[in-house]
């Protein structure tokens, strides 16, 4: 055991331990906007809460929330993914992948964020009910006013990929 109990009678590994989730801890959560796109991104959390905010009341699993975010759609113009008029095409062929920290992803159809096809509201959520999100939710999910079923409400988003169809 000699060498293992270094730095004041505290073992290395509980030592190197510390200062690895010390570390993780301090990383900002980030989301990543990449894919067949013009301009991939990855913001902060603190990017996203300045830019323009969303709110919409949903109900999931007989829970009703008030979620606030950012619209799905604004992230993607940020990005430079063509909107309104302008997306028609190979650009209708384009599928959006919302992954989560988890593994679990959704596949959505490009044109079902874009308010000239659809007056369904998606955002990337950062708050619910006035509070940061918590638990396994955090630190963004993806939320879909309309849905029946709350399957494609990703939880702990990590990215958003743009693809074309194959």
């Amino acid at each position: 055991m000699d060498g293992v109990w270094d730095n004041g009678g505290m073992p290395s590994i509980v030592l190197a331990c510390l200062v690895w989730s010390s570390t993780v801890l301090a990383q900002a959560p980030t989301l990543k906007i990449l894919g067949d796109l013009p301009k991939p991104l990855t913001l902060t959390a603190s990017e996203l809460s300045s830019m323009p905010r969303t709110k919409i009341t949903v109900s999931a699993h007989n829970q009703t929330g008030d979620y606030e975010g950012v619209s799905l759609r604004e992230l993607l113009t940020r990005a430079g993914v063509p909107a309104g008029e302008a997306l028609r095409g190979a650009e209708l062929a384009k599928t959006v992948i919302v992954s989560g920290a988890d593994g679990y992803r959704a596949a959505f159809a490009l044109v079902e964020f874009d308010p000239a096809f659809t007056d369904r509201v998606a955002i990337l959520a950062d708050r619910k009910d006035g509070t940061l999100l918590g638990g396994n939710a955090a630190p963004f999910q993806l939320i879909l006013a309309g849905e029946k079923r709350p399957a494609r409400w990703v939880r702990q988003v990590v990215s958003i990929e743009v693809q074309s169809a194959r």
